[in-house]
């Protein structure tokens, strides 16, 4: 195979294997790095993208490619590009422990920035710095999970940070406009889901300005949609209630 005589072994460098074991042998397909993800999450739609080749071995370092009749019968066809895509959409995608150690770390800092972003001492009201919640998700030995996002994990990583730190989301400041009729009666039903009431105002309708903990926002937003039929409404003043400064130990 061309791509496998010394002049072109500097392109192998880039290489991702993608494995996938089916009757009892090992196939491999070549394809460029960071095109594996991008192909399988719908972002990249182009084969040609995505595969280094459209063949199949069972040793991609070595060059090895693999026999028709193997293919045939581990996949019913020896059609080598329908077998790619099948490798592509279902094999294990090989990651060096370097290249596994460098993604983790990468994780790990992007889940320290988002729950930087989002939280505050309670206290003081101050965000927290990006290498001060590092050092805690260390303290508290927080394990990264390659297979789950970074924002599933940063509000994890919140609840585990709650047990050993004054830390809570920032809450969003709202302010709420309810029709006369319905006020009282939604009021009652608001008030668990509100932390702070800044001010109040009834006229014609009750008008409220409240601190609210973010997780708490798409149940109040639909509570007065519902109640009101419209008629009431929701606007988001500040999405994050906090003082200038950082928070330092």
């Amino acid at each position: 195979m061309s791509i496998f005589t010394p002049t072109n072994q500097i392109r192998l460098t880039n290489v991702a294997v993608v494995r996938m074991k089916k009757g009892g042998k090992r196939f491999e397909i070549a394809c460029y790095k960071n095109k594996v993800v991008s192909w399988r999450s719908g972002a990249e739609k182009d084969l040609d993208e995505v595969l280094q080749t459209h063949t199949v071995f069972i040793n991609v370092s070595k060059g090895q490619v693999a026999k028709k009749d193997d293919l045939t019968k581990a996949f019913g066809t020896d059609e080598q590009t329908e077998i790619c895509k099948q490798i592509l959409a279902k094999g294990e995608l090989q990651v060096s422990d370097k290249e596994r150690q460098t993604q983790l770390e990468t994780m790990f800092r992007d889940i320290a920035t988002i729950v930087a972003e989002k939280c505050v001492n309670p206290e003081t009201k101050r965000p927290y710095t990006v290498s001060l919640i590092e050092r805690a998700m260390k303290d508290i030995h927080y394990s990264v999970k390659a297979n789950k996002s970074t924002k599933q994990q940063a509000l994890e990583v919140i609840r585990q940070l709650k047990e050993t730190m004054e830390i809570q989301r920032a809450h969003m400041r709202l302010r709420l406009v309810l029709p006369a009729k319905e006020a009282k009666r939604l009021k009652e039903k608001l008030k668990p889901l509100l932390q702070v009431v800044e001010s109040e105002d009834f006229d014609e309708e009750l008008e409220m300005v409240c601190l609210v903990d973010p997780g708490c926002f798409r149940e109040i937003d639909e509570l007065i949609r519902c109640e009101t039929k419209g008629k009431g409404s929701l606007e988001v003043l500040s999405l994050k209630d906090v003082e200038e400064g950082d928070e330092k130990l």
